[in-house]
């Protein structure tokens, strides 16, 4: 008698637990999804906007509904702001500095984190905490040595004086060494080495392949770093024909609003958030497993 009420007893308890699991994910999975609306929803009204015309635009009323004027409003993007405005060039101007900054950021990262894990030298504590000492320091401080340089050497409205600088990203250093000590063990190392493969054979074709997650990581933060860069690209790069797709929509702030077409800065925009979705679709499966990778330690 006993031994059935503790049965019914043990039971209750997990269908009680069971109920209590059931209504907790029911709450979670309520609450992401309000809160991807949210974060949707402001995207789905550029895309809107996007479809509207000046006119209905300027109008103020706001609209669900898509309009008729997509096609026109990227037709006169390309054709509208010449004196400040160049779509085209904006947008690959911004296009090479994002891809090559990304890409010298991810691989030079990755072989300095490699460098510092897989080998024993001395200093090598004092290294790797100044490399973590130099994330610490804020851009806004080095920018104006920079720019200075920049400038004495001739270098501005250049492209690549905004991409060999991102060699130096302490903070993609950190992230790939933190990954290198959960993911790569040094006998894999070892291995490679009696296998007659060179120091930079192995670190291409078999570290670079192991942090692929950590990589695809970094490069969509990179890349959207890049490409949503006004700051330093305002000062360096005058040229209109040099200017990046962000600096040439801030210039538009400045343009009359009586002459101003909201249907093209709509469209301005679209385009500019456009690649880094792009990216962040190609690599989503990469960016998952980076950063959940390190969770538990093999």
């Amino acid at each position: 008698m006993e031994k059935t009420e503790f049965l019914e007893k043990s039971d209750s308890d997990n269908l009680k637990a069971k109920v209590k699991i059931n209504v907790l994910r029911v709450v979670v999975y309520l609450f992401l999804g309000i809160l991807s609306i949210l974060c949707l929803f402001f995207f789905y009204l550029l895309i809107i906007n996007t479809t509207r015309s000046n006119n209905q635009l300027q109008s103020g009323q706001l609209s669900f509904i898509p309009g008729s004027y997509f096609f026109q409003n990227l037709t006169n993007l390309f054709t509208a702001f010449k004196g400040n405005f160049d779509a085209v060039s904006g947008f690959t101007n911004s296009l090479v500095i994002a891809l090559g900054s990304s890409i010298l950021t991810c691989y030079f990262s990755a072989l300095t984190a490699y460098g510092i894990y897989a080998y024993d030298f001395k200093l090598k504590k004092v290294a790797e905490v100044f490399i973590l000492a130099v994330m610490m320091i804020p851009t806004q401080l080095s920018s104006v040595g920079f720019f200075e340089l920049a400038v004495q050497m001739n270098l501005k409205n250049k492209l690549w004086i905004l991409i060999i600088p991102a060699i130096a990203a302490p903070s993609v250093f950190f992230y790939m060494i933190q990954y290198l000590r959960s993911s790569l063990p040094k006998d894999l190392i070892e291995a490679s080495r009696m296998d007659g493969s060179s120091e930079f054979g192995t670190f291409n074709r078999i570290v670079l392949p192991i942090m692929k997650p950590a990589i695809a990581v970094q490069f969509i933060f990179s890349f959207v770093a890049s490409w949503n860069n006004l700051y330093m690209p305002s000062l360096l790069l005058t040229d209109t024909s040099k200017k990046t797709l962000p600096v040439m929509i801030n210039a538009l702030q400045h343009t009359a609003w009586g002459s101003l077409d909201l249907g093209c800065v709509y469209m301005a925009i679209f385009l500019s958030i456009l690649p880094v979705v792009i990216v962040y679709l190609i690599l989503s499966k990469s960016i998952i497993k980076g950063v959940t990778a390190g969770s538990v330690k093999g």
